[in-house]
């Protein structure tokens, strides 16, 4: 992986996100093609590091978790080849980290935005920094909430706050997930490491086979919800990359302005 490293303390591992040409870790072709690598060898529990390994804390480098998908990649995505592998890459990550039986501490040093904003809601703890917040834009930029988005918001949240965050991209500001038992804890963005690493260690300290039963066991709601959801809103979303909506939205942020939608 290129945009990802790994690292082992006792029982558990640290995969950061840090991507060499994105300093807030937006998603590109090769972060999308590692996000991949990473839970289906998380999923198997091959090798060395991971052998033995009781907890997964999951984080990113600098101002951002995953700032959502890079800008500059959405045109390269418009030909049906393309298209077919994001899906299939997309629906990979979701499944597989769904799949992955050691839990996941998630530790949101920033935002977390469209397939982000997924995978951090998909785990098991979720920390967060006071200035993070959890966004999914795809409206704003022309796309239906795929991602798993459609399936998971309104499992967290209920079908009416998910769609009223969906449809106009509204953040879950920490505080809100706090309250809403979304995130764990919140503390200061320098903390965020030490606290998702506690968490992490709480959880090392009880027994493996019982944790990883118990989420393997509740993760099967999570999967029933991605049943419903998720081919619909991945088949959905897959015309628009090619829309006229989709392709104003891109202009408008290159462009720096408001977009002009005309449901085309």
């Amino acid at each position: 992986m290129k945009t990802i490293s790994l690292a082992r303390s006792g029982h558990v591992v640290t995969a950061t996100i840090d991507h060499p040409n994105s300093s807030m870790n937006a998603v590109d072709a090769q972060l999308h093609h590692d996000f991949g690598e990473l839970f289906r060898m998380l999923k198997m529990a091959d090798g060395e590091l991971l052998d033995g390994a009781r907890v997964i804390v999951l984080t990113g480098s600098g101002r951002a978790f995953s700032a959502g998908g890079d800008m500059a990649w959405f045109p390269e995505l418009r030909s049906p080849d393309r298209l077919t592998r994001l899906r299939r890459e997309g629906k990979q990550i979701i499944w597989d980290q769904l799949d992955v039986e050691i839990p996941i501490v998630c530790g949101l040093n920033g935002p977390a935005v469209g397939l982000g904003a997924s995978i951090a809601l998909m785990c098991d703890v979720i920390v967060m920094a006071e200035t993070a917040a959890i966004i999914d834009p795809h409206v704003q930029v022309g796309l239906v909430a795929g991602d798993g988005g459609a399936a998971i918001w309104p499992l967290l949240l209920g079908p009416l706050a998910a769609k009223r965050h969906l449809m106009l991209g509204d953040p879950l500001t920490a505080s809100e997930a706090l309250r809403l038992g979304v995130a764990a804890e919140i503390c200061s963005a320098d903390d965020v490491g030490a606290v998702a690493m506690r968490w992490a260690q709480r959880i090392a300290s009880q027994a493996p086979l019982a944790v990883q039963g118990t989420k393997i066991a509740v993760n099967q709601q999570v999967k029933q919800a991605l049943l419903t959801s998720f081919d619909v809103s991945m088949a959905l979303e897959m015309p628009c990359f090619n829309s006229a909506d989709h392709a104003e939205a891109v202009a408008a942020f290159v462009e720096k302005r408001t977009p002009k939608f005309e449901g085309k």
